[in-house]
């Protein structure tokens, strides 16, 4: 299935049971309300999907239930996170086996590589498959940045179609616009800097939020693209201190206990993460619970019209 990168990405969590094993039902749930609300695609794997504890083979089997869930409406797209070119090339090869529609590709992790190593690490990944690529540039979290020069040396291959942009730098967005006009696609990697970075011109955004709210986020989405900024700076307001919770090192017991008070999933993590405790669950607990009394329901409701009216392609 073709991506066009533009729109809601959420980048999902994975759902474990008390026994920790993959809770394949609530995981479907999930998608199926990302989907219903009108998202772009689906991001399995990532750091929200709690890459850094599943199997490859725990992997395969999301990666299945997605493609079912997901039944052609949406592309599927799953992370690859590892310090090993070798591996990367064999999950790679992996990931279009099991028929997903595309890879996001971090940098090597736990080894900070230099520009040419990078380089040459994403070259030698996307040359392993023909499915397109969506570059993870996270300099704040793994150490290493995409720069512009390492886009430009990057620009020849047709699969790398996408960025990922979690420097924190909204003005990436318009040095990457300047440099590439629309060679890669730029979706908004920070939930905190969704408003600035569509309104600055990302194509779409990879969000975390969207996985207790999908329909807010589709909402705030489809406000921006059709030049009503206004309706989507109200609904963002009421969202913000709800999006701050990833922005934090817990960003994944944070957003999988909204999921709980959203009824699209549940608190339990893979050790070596413990759910909240004490004040910080308290803490979190309140302002999910005040969001809830205030959800703009009515114009959230506006907003996803915008997308029925014309379409998910918004």
């Amino acid at each position: 299935m073709a991506i066009e990168w533009k729109g809601v990405f959420p980048a999902v969590t994975t759902k474990f049971t008390d026994n920790d094993e993959l809770d394949l039902t609530l995981f479907e749930k999930n998608l199926q309300a990302q989907i219903e609300a009108g998202v772009a695609g689906i991001i399995i794997g990532g750091s929200l999907g709690e890459s850094s504890t599943i199997t490859t083979e725990e992997l395969g089997q999301l990666v299945a239930s997605g493609l079912k869930t997901a039944a052609g409406k949406v592309p599927v797209i799953v992370n690859i996170a590892t310090g090993s070119t070798r591996e990367a090339t064999s999950i790679a090869k992996q990931i279009k086996a099991w028929g997903a529609d595309g890879i996001m590709l971090l940098p090597p992790m736990r080894y900070k590589s230099t520009p040419e190593e990078t380089v040459l690490f994403f070259r030698t990944v996307a040359a392993a498959t023909d499915l397109p690529v969506l570059l993870y540039n996270n300099p704040v979290d793994y150490k290493t940045e995409i720069t512009i020069d390492m886009f430009e040396a990057l620009k020849d291959i047709p699969t790398i179609q996408a960025v990922k942009e979690s420097t924190r730098d909204v003005s990436n967005v318009i040095r990457m616009r300047n440099n590439f006009g629309d060679r890669f696609k730029i979706l908004c990697g920070v939930d905190t800097l969704t408003f600035e970075e569509l309104s600055s011109g990302a194509d779409g955004l990879v969000a975390g939020l969207v996985c207790a709210f999908p329909r807010e986020t589709v909402a705030i989405y489809n406000f921006i693209k059709n030049n009503q900024h206004q309706q989507a700076l109200e609904i963002y307001r009421w969202f913000m201190p709800l999006l701050e919770f990833d922005i934090t090192p817990q960003l994944v017991q944070y957003i999988k206990l909204a999921e709980v008070y959203t009824g699209l999933g549940n608190e339990t993590v893979r050790a070596p993460r413990i759910s909240l405790k004490g004040d910080k669950r308290a803490a979190a607990i309140a302002t999910i619970e005040t969001a809830l009394k205030t959800r703009p329901e009515a114009l959230v409701e506006k907003g996803l019209a915008l997308m029925t009216a014309e379409g998910v392609s918004v």
